[in-house]
């Protein structure tokens, strides 16, 4: 007889929470250098800089995948998630050098929202009362951020708030490639396509950055390929059910950075509205995979 929850489970889950947790500490070190960096550089080629530096890094997977023989169909689906999360990297570029860490993150957890209207748009799921209530409730959270009619609602925020679905889409996209490739595989792909995506606006808007923005920029691209490289692994050891509660941690660490680093405010809104999203999210991947049982 089977027991009801098998040990290599509880193992797999643990591996996933752990790659999470290392996720959000490397996408907090990447904020907090764009933020650094400030608003001196175009977004886009702030962007363009961070992806092709990764694409440097990632050259000898990148080569060997074109020796392989990839079904069409997969180079399609690499294309289209990277231009796609192209735009949202820009987008999160701008809003970055505009508002605060913690805000940038608390809006940031909007995606997982936007990934159940998604999964229900574009995969066909059923979008059922309570997880109608979760995406109720996710929104609500972010109009406690937000605080329209409260405060002037600026163009940083409209910017993080446009590229959440951007993101959701993408995350997607990148759930269906889980099955079919290797993180290395689905990173190096990400990273091929973004650069490509993003090379026409950056070279539109040029300007030479210093040696100094180019060697955090390096950073960011080492950081943020390790990090889009562990929660890859999180994915694919685990339910979103088990990784999505550990997303919280990513504000904790950015609310203390902005406070430490930058000065900034800790807004209690931000963080209440925050872990709002947060529990939302959670709710609903629980659900989700209640109901895939």
């Amino acid at each position: 007889m089977i027991p009801e929850n098998p040990p290599f489970i509880h193992s797999a889950n643990l591996r996933a929470v752990i790659w999470m947790v290392i996720t959000t500490m490397l996408f907090v070190v990447v904020t907090g250098i764009i933020r650094y960096l400030g608003s001196n550089l175009p977004a886009i080629e702030g962007a363009f800089i961070r992806y092709a530096l990764g694409l440097l890094l990632l050259s000898p997977i990148i080569f060997k995948l074109f020796k392989q023989k990839i079904p069409a169909d997969l180079w399609r689906t690499f294309a289209i998630r990277g231009f796609i999360h192209g735009i949202g990297v820009s987008l999160w570029f701008y809003a970055m050098a505009r508002i605060t860490i913690a805000e940038v993150t608390a809006i940031g957890y909007l995606t997982p929202i936007f990934v159940t209207i998604g999964a229900a748009y574009f995969l066909g799921e059923t979008l059922k009362l309570r997880r109608i209530a979760g995406v109720i409730v996710g929104l609500v959270g972010a109009l406690i951020i937000l605080r329209p009619g409260f405060q002037e609602v600026s163009i940083g925020q409209l910017a993080q708030l446009i590229a959440a679905p951007i993101f959701a889409i993408s995350y997607l996209y990148t759930k269906q490639l889980t099955g079919r490739a290797s993180p290395e595989v689905i990173i190096a792909m990400l990273t091929l396509f973004c650069t490509l995506a993003l090379m026409p606006g950056a070279l539109m808007q040029w300007q030479t950055p210093s040696m100094h923005e180019f060697l955090l920029l390096g950073c960011t691209a080492v950081v943020a390929t390790a990090g889009h490289y562990s929660m890859t692994r999180a994915l694919k050891a685990a339910p979103i059910s088990v990784t999505q509660p550990v997303l919280f941690l990513q504000l904790v660490w950015a609310a203390a950075l902005g406070v430490v680093m930058f000065g900034e405010p800790l807004d209690s809104y931000v963080l209440a509205g925050g872990g709002i999203i947060v529990a939302a999210a959670t709710y609903i991947s629980y659900r989700e995979a209640k109901a895939a049982r």
